[in-house]
């Protein structure tokens, strides 16, 4: 691992402390990723695979999280400490996303993938979708990685999709001015 990378990661760690909690139109989803797909094992039953929740902000900013579990504590923990209650949360029909309006969410809307639907007018969430298309795209050009480096690997995609609009050779040559690589 480069210390670049390393440096992309401290950046995305270090904005995700200093940011405010997500508001608005907020999509959430779950993703896994691995090595290798095992023949008739596919999305939530795929064993060996690293899950990856996710929380974009429509228009802005993407945040990732690795989990041991995708259940309902789990992610709803997530969200409460990322998002505002005064935001909209649109996810996919999975039951660990139920009871999200108990805890004080003004709506939240879903579409359901295993009926064939994918969008209900402003209802989707295609665009964690399209953050889960770039990291996957991104992170085969490794062929394999360390696991315990999957972390800093997932969270400079983050930094660089969060970071889509701006020059990230300016945003890294200017940290590394204010604080060396020794």
């Amino acid at each position: 691992m480069t210390l670049v990378r390393i440096r992309i990661f401290e950046l995305s760690a270090q904005d995700q402390l200093q940011s405010a909690p997500l508001v608005g139109q907020i999509e959430v989803d779950e993703s896994y990723f691995g090595a290798r797909r095992i023949r008739g094992k596919r999305g939530r039953g795929a064993r060996g695979k690293t899950i990856v929740f996710g929380l974009l902000k429509r228009g802005d900013k993407v945040y990732t999280q690795i989990i041991e579990k995708c259940d309902r504590i789990t992610l709803h923990s997530i969200i409460k400490d990322k998002t505002s209650t005064d935001s909209i949360i649109n996810s996919d029909g999975w039951r660990g996303h139920n009871g999200l309006v108990d805890f004080g969410y003004k709506k939240h809307y879903r579409v359901h993938h295993g009926k064939n639907e994918f969008a209900r007018g402003n209802s989707h969430i295609n665009g964690i979708e399209s953050f889960w298309g770039y990291a996957k795209i991104r992170l085969v050009k490794f062929k394999g990685m360390n696991k315990k480096m999957f972390k800093y690997h997932l969270k400079e995609c983050e930094f660089r999709f969060n970071n889509r609009k701006q020059d990230v050779y300016k945003i890294l040559l200017d940290n590394f001015k204010k604080d060396p690589l020794n």
